[in-house]
């Protein structure tokens, strides 16, 4: 691992230091498995993402997850990392094409060994350990049977998550289902940029419904193990109509109401949105209202991803008969505008959502800049979000921790290994880590002084 230098950039930091947030606040990072790990070694099962991938144009320079930045080889050094930064907390996810190649049956022991020697590393460094259950490899054998447009994948979904607590819960002191359910459902369903790559309405509506199915199935295995702290981890995004017409509101309305509130409906209040329903109910699966009480199971926790807001304007045809309009904003390399005060926005919204005593958790959030070392813009991107957090936490707010996308730069999904969001560079021809100015910049607000 090569150090930077002592950057010059640091000395004005992130802007706070622990004493900022109350006792008890968490600081993590978070990555996930297909992202890091590489699925050459270990008996990992092919996966919905090495077949995506396989499919010339899918993804760029046809590049999957199979070398990752070799974390199930480096993972000591990774969780170094973290510690040496001052964090508390390690949000990593649990691949179930890992565990069981072929989504069921047979439960591949080296699988769950790398997982056991890995929660046992960060016992040892005191790095709490929140899992998540599934960050989108699904097992190829299931995605054969209809994946998640398949009500089954809730019951499969359950028995993996069964397999994978009962033998490693003990060390786990949160966990999540399902990462993101819009990018599982709507992403991979209705837009198809994400693997499997559809763009098939009834499709979307069985995902959008069987993604929180599962992970109310998830959470009901979890319970009868005795497990707690458990919660649930939704990607928001901030949705402003693109001007003052009643159109553009009634767009941005229906916006939200497929990426927010559909899932934050189904999970704290029992109900879908009106507006998303208006394209999605004719093709829910039957029945679907008497799995509400399911989804909807008590929770301790909810955790918020949150990376930008988009303008919002109708447009011609069908349902949901909405584009997105570019803003004046500045932008990450991955073309998202930065504005800050979209995640105070939704911390409260969420903090108004859930029952008294419901622990929040920003588990998500970074941006992709390609500064290998001064890395400027992303010490200010982390120091204008926390600003913004802490305006709403001074505003009465429940925070309770913060996670960092992400540890490492990383394979980013459709987009291969050209978008960098890690706090640790990755050269993808060595695998050699290297701090970045905004690794010190964590450390130095996170370290006490001396």
């Amino acid at each position: 691992m090569e150090e930077t230098m002592a950057p010059e950039n640091v000395t004005e930091g992130l802007g706070f230091t622990r004493e900022d947030f109350p006792p008890g606040f968490l600081f993590g990072a978070a990555t996930s498995a297909y992202q890091i790990e590489g699925t050459r070694h270990g008996g990992a099962g092919i996966c919905e993402w090495d077949t995506f991938a396989a499919t010339p144009g899918n993804v760029v320079n046809a590049e999957d997850g199979s070398r990752g930045c070799d974390h199930y080889h480096r993972w000591p050094e990774d969780l170094d990392l973290m510690r040496d930064a001052g964090l508390d907390a390690y949000r990593f996810s649990i691949s179930w094409s890992r565990v069981m190649p072929e989504g069921r049956g047979r439960v591949n022991a080296a699988g769950l060994d790398f997982y056991d020697r890995l929660l046992d590393g960060m016992v040892e460094r005191g790095l709490s350990p929140w899992a998540t259950l599934y960050h989108w490899e699904l097992p190829a054998a299931l995605a054969d049977l209809g994946g998640w447009r398949n009500r089954d994948i809730a019951d499969w979904f359950a028995d993996y998550v069964d397999v994978v607590m009962r033998r490693l819960g003990d060390r786990i002191d949160g966990a999540a289902p399902i990462n993101e359910p819009w990018c599982v459902a709507w992403l991979s369903h209705f837009i198809g940029q994400h693997a499997p790559g559809l763009r098939d309405i009834r499709a979307t509506a069985r995902a959008m419904h069987h993604v929180l199915l599962g992970h109310g199935r998830a959470i009901q295995a979890m319970r009868a193990l005795g497990q707690t702290n458990l919660g649930a981890v939704m990607n928001l995004e901030f949705a402003q109509p693109a001007d003052d017409g009643p159109e553009a509101a009634a767009a941005a309305r229906t916006y939200d109401a497929i990426y927010n509130r559909w899932f934050l409906g189904g999970v704290l209040e029992r109900r879908y949105p009106e507006e998303a329903l208006a394209g999605l109910g004719p093709h829910m699966p039957k029945g679907w209202e008497q799995d509400l009480d399911l989804i909807a199971a008590p929770l301790d926790w909810i955790g918020i991803n949150y990376y930008t807001r988009k303008l919002i304007a109708p447009a011609p045809g069908p349902w949901p008969a909405l584009r997105e309009v570019p803003g004046p904003l500045p932008r990450t390399d991955m073309g998202w505008e930065i504005y800050p005060d979209g995640i105070r926005h939704f911390l409260k919204r969420v903090n108004a959502l859930v029952p008294a005593g419901t622990r929040i958790y920003v588990t998500e959030n970074g941006m992709a800049a390609s500064e290998p070392r001064e890395d400027l813009s992303r010490i200010g991107y982390l120091r204008d979000h926390l600003a913004a957090l802490r305006r709403a936490m001074a505003e009465g707010a429940r925070l309770d921790g913060y996670f960092t996308w992400s540890l490492l730069d990383n394979y980013e999904w459709s987009l291969g290994y050209g978008k960098r969001f890690g706090l640790v560079h990755v050269d993808f021809d060595t695998m050699e880590r290297t701090p970045k100015a905004s690794w010190h910049a964590l450390r130095a607000a996170l370290t006490p002084a001396g």
